[in-house]
């Protein structure tokens, strides 16, 4: 079908954001719609090779650490000519793609830094005759203060200045108001999509020469590092020393960090920063250790593996946490809080996992075609009413 749509995702530690968005994208190209994605983090090249919408990458900002103090792609705090240069470019990939609907990933629930940006951008896009749909897309849990103002001043500029939000998630599982105690007074706005999962497709088989006893994941790598070295820990003393562990450290791990987990190897361990098939590799584990991100949670729950999961609660972060906690209530994996994150710890919940065996959960994760779908419809009636 024609039509066209402008998608802008930033993220700051985790690539969880770009990954969630580079799937809606994709399946709306399947739908035939012209996509323009516009991206705000740092490049990740192991993604995108093959898409079949258009990517405008901004000048980079990323998050120092879990302080998220932004800085740019050299490393230096983020002035005003660099946020004057985004702003120019996001306007511009707005006037060059003429879309019938905005997506904006986060905003207005997280990404409040910046506004600076995005106020101008959704103030264009009002401005636009035929007005496009503006949609917000977001997580199944956020991180939002739990202050009554500051929630009320987000459903007033969601009721101001947005059509819908779409929750990616499965209400049956965690509801939004678990998160995000105003919920209710959006009931009008909100549509849950279900997970955007990778595609259920055939998984390659792990390599021969690369074998997958015990799979540790870090997700980007940029706040995985105690996870590793712990799980690198319990190998070294023992823990299921007699099958080979793969540790992917992600592609934001410092380079100082990489190279000191790989120095000094045991025999049967791996250390490498991204693979593009995770999920065979996880289908050929015997346990999975890893953190508690909205996509690594997908693939470990599809590869119905043994599972423990660390959460990344540094900071005000609490939403790897809250799903982990979801996860070992229903029985369906271990979890091991950050803050008592040992060698031993891991260990013991390993075998822990291992006893258990593969947890199995009933949710809903057509997502990303269910995105697609809502928002080509969104299109359809505009572009009927635009006719008339």
């Amino acid at each position: 079908m024609a039509g066209s749509v402008l998608f802008y995702v930033q993220y700051l530690l985790g690539i969880g954001h770009l990954q969630r968005a580079q799937r809606i994208a994709a399946a709306l190209a399947e739908l035939g719609l012209e996509v323009t994605l516009v991206s705000g983090g740092a490049p990740v090249d192991a993604f995108g090779a093959a898409r079949r919408y258009a990517l405008v990458q901004l000048p980079t900002i990323r998050a120092r650490d879990a302080s998220f103090a932004l800085l740019d792609g050299a490393g230096r705090p983020v002035g005003p000519e660099l946020w004057a240069e985004r702003t120019r470019m996001l306007r511009a990939a707005l006037a060059a793609a003429r879309p019938d609907v905005v997506v904006l990933e986060g905003f207005p629930f997280a990404r409040r830094a910046f506004r600076v940006e995005l106020d101008p951008l959704i103030a264009a896009a009002r401005a636009m005759t035929p007005r496009p749909r503006l949609l917000c897309s977001i997580r199944d849990i956020l991180v939002v203060r739990d202050d009554p103002a500051r929630q009320r001043e987000i459903v007033a500029r969601v009721r101001a200045d947005f059509d819908l939000v779409l929750v990616h998630g499965d209400p049956a599982f965690v509801p939004l108001e678990a998160s995000f105690r105003a919920a209710p007074d959006l009931a009008d706005q909100l549509v849950y999509t279900g997970y955007v999962a990778a595609e259920d497709g055939a998984a390659a088989a792990p390599p021969a020469d690369k074998p997958a006893g015990v799979v540790v994941s870090a997700g980007g790598g940029a706040a995985g590092e105690a996870l590793l070295a712990a799980a690198l820990a319990a190998r070294r003393a023992g823990c299921l020393a007699h099958l080979p562990w793969r540790l992917f450290a992600g592609p934001h791990l410092p380079e100082a960090a990489f190279r000191a987990l790989a120095d000094g190897l045991p025999p049967g361990v791996m250390v490498e920063r991204f693979q593009n098939d995770l999920a065979s590799l996880l289908r050929a584990a015997r346990v999975s250790v890893s953190q508690a991100g909205y996509n690594t949670v997908l693939e470990v729950l599809a590869a119905r593996v043994p599972a423990v999961f660390v959460p990344f609660a540094a900071g005000r972060e609490s939403e790897q946490s809250v799903r982990a906690e979801q996860l070992a209530a229903r029985g369906i994996a271990e979890f091991v809080p950050d803050a008592a994150l040992s060698p031993e710890r891991l260990a013991a919940a390993i075998a822990r996992a291992l006893a258990r065996g593969p947890g199995r959960l009933a949710i809903d994760t057509g997502g990303a075609r269910r995105s697609a779908e809502l928002i080509a419809g969104l299109i359809g009636h505009r572009q009927a009413h635009t006719v008339r």
